[in-house]
């Protein structure tokens, strides 16, 4: 037996983010952020594929005219530090950029009548879908880290709480809708960004959750693929 929790509970709104929260900050190396280089001359671990998305020469080294492209695109993007490291932040925001429109692509997630919560590990996104309809979505998360890995496959909605407090981990769980044992899609209060994941949960943002709340609904269907870089 879960909790069920009162309509005047229900009401109440979870607490809104600090203005910042949700900021894209770059992992750079630390020599380049404490000399605030303008543009690196230092290859970063997504190279290749940040080349091939904007368009550049495939050679997976920096050289002076890729960074200049590379921190144009973190200039736009309001990814920061700006200096042209490819790192993880600037090849996820590519990643979602190219998933607005059409996350479901590839056909990763099945195509179903009734509502599909597509969650792809391995892009970090997630969407809704009913049909060949996006309904929410894509929206970027952050999964389970390495050794609390989310799990894979086919799970069910079981329970809702929108203002749930973890007991486990002593940290609120705003908006959160349970779908595999603990494991939930519930809003954070920190960055998303983060080269370590969750303990297991996917975590959306506090608004792409607020959002989602009256998208996923008990009874709707998950399914996850993929794998989180790093797990």
């Amino acid at each position: 037996m879960v909790y069920t929790p009162s309509a005047a509970e229900d009401a109440v709104e979870p607490r809104r983010a600090v203005e910042g929260t949700y900021a894209l900050v770059e992992y750079v190396p630390l020599g380049e952020a404490v000399a605030r280089v303008s543009c690196t001359g230092k290859t970063g671990p997504y190279q290749r594929q940040v080349e091939r998305w904007l368009g550049l020469r495939v050679d997976g080294r920096q050289s002076a005219a890729d960074c200049r492209a590379v921190r144009a695109f973190q200039v736009r993007q309001g990814i920061k530090p700006a200096i042209g490291f490819a790192g993880p932040v600037t090849w996820a925001r590519m990643q979602y950029l190219s998933a607005r429109r059409n996350p479901d692509a590839a056909g990763r997630c099945p195509v179903r009548s009734h509502p599909v919560m597509c969650v792809d590990l391995s892009r970090q996104l997630t969407w809704v879908q009913k049909g060949r309809k996006i309904v929410f979505g894509a929206v970027p998360i952050r999964s389970g880290r390495a050794g609390y890995r989310t799990r894979a496959g086919w799970h069910k909605v079981y329970w809702r709480h929108k203002n749930h407090w973890s007991t486990l981990y002593n940290t609120p769980m705003p908006y959160s809708r349970f779908f595999s044992g603990g494991q939930a899609f519930h809003g954070v209060y920190g960055c998303l960004n983060t080269t370590v994941g969750s303990m297991g949960c996917v975590n959306l943002s506090v608004p792409d959750a607020r959002r989602l709340w009256s998208v996923l609904k008990k009874g709707d269907r998950v399914f996850v693929w993929g794998r989180r870089p790093g797990t």
